[in-house]
């Protein structure tokens, strides 16, 4: 018998993904008020997971075929992982009364939307709680500041690194950026993981940066999120910090590559967030950075963040 009361959320991925599905959860929130809706994530997304309000629990989850369920089952499941086949057999084992899912040829039996890949990433959740009528607004992205300080407030946040190196504009490009965003008087921080560590040490060296401005590998996800909240510009590519810029309204110039930014960018009339894009598709997981990202100049990219710069005075 299903637990009345009890929704469960598979969503398994990264900082981006997450944030891209804030929308779908109030939904959730919003059509089913009196139940506690569970989101199975990764463990380190907690600092954010504790930022969205429609959020009542986060169940760990590192990612497809880790879904541990120890409790009654669910009366709704919602995939908001991917289109199956393994995210929907996983939500399936926890038994749950109804399912909400893309339809998928291995499970005839379970009904859906089907999946399209031309969707934006949120507009795609959004049109799957459609399909059970429950009302979204694709706009609600807006996140709360942590409640921590930020180590440096007021600051250009460069964040050189990406998932892939087909996503990876050069790190000298990112240098001149920040050399020249640092002579007009602006203090740059770079930022990253743990394992870009020597690359943010080698973009602040070639920009002429001191060491300090380095928090690359000594920030978590709360003190990295605290810094873009705070800061007055992020530049970076196609990663989960520019989501990050996104849900804090930090303005931001974001720079595609074979992925276009109607599939993952910013909302198109966010005028903040200003994508950068030469248009040209390929594989996101390459080994090689994409040939229209490589034909983005340092010089775009200082343009587009003056224009930005501009506006926050202006409006500041």
């Amino acid at each position: 018998m299903a637990l009345t009361g009890t929704i469960l959320v598979l969503r398994a991925l990264g900082l981006g993904d997450l944030l891209t599905i804030v929308p779908a959860l109030r939904g959730l929130r919003t059509a089913y008020p009196d139940d506690r809706l569970v989101l199975a994530a990764p463990e380190p997304l907690r600092p954010l997971v504790d930022l969205i309000d429609a959020v009542a629990e986060l169940l760990p989850t590192p990612g497809l075929g880790a879904l541990r369920w120890s409790g009654a089952s669910p009366r709704l499941a919602v995939n908001l992982h991917g289109s199956g086949p393994q995210s929907i057999r996983d939500l399936a084992a926890v038994r749950p009364a109804t399912m909400l899912t893309h339809q998928h040829p291995d499970f005839p039996e379970i009904p859906g939307p089907r999946w399209s890949a031309e969707l934006h990433e949120v507009q795609r959740w959004c049109r799957l709680l459609g399909y059970a009528r429950i009302d979204t607004d694709p706009r609600a992205l807006a996140l709360p500041k942590p409640d921590i300080a930020a180590a440096e407030s007021n600051v250009i946040v460069i964040h050189p690194g990406a998932a892939s190196n087909a996503r990876r504009w050069p790190a000298e490009h990112f240098a001149t950026v920040a050399r020249e965003l640092s002579a007009d008087g602006h203090r740059v921080v770079v930022t990253g993981s743990a394992d870009e560590v020597s690359l943010a040490t080698a973009v602040a060296r070639a920009a002429g940066l001191p060491p300090s401005a380095v928090y690359a590998g000594r920030t978590d996800l709360a003190e990295l999120a605290a810094i873009v909240a705070d800061a007055a510009l992020v530049v970076c590519g196609d990663t989960g910090v520019g989501h990050l810029a996104t849900a804090f309204g930090t303005p931001s110039v974001l720079l595609f590559g074979p992925t276009p930014p109607r599939v993952w960018g910013p909302p198109p009339d966010a005028r903040s967030h200003v994508t950068l894009w030469a248009g040209v598709v390929g594989d996101p997981h390459a080994d090689r950075p994409n040939p229209g990202l490589l034909s983005i100049t340092p010089q775009q990219v200082l343009s587009t963040a003056a224009t930005l710069i501009g506006q926050e005075a202006r409006h500041g």
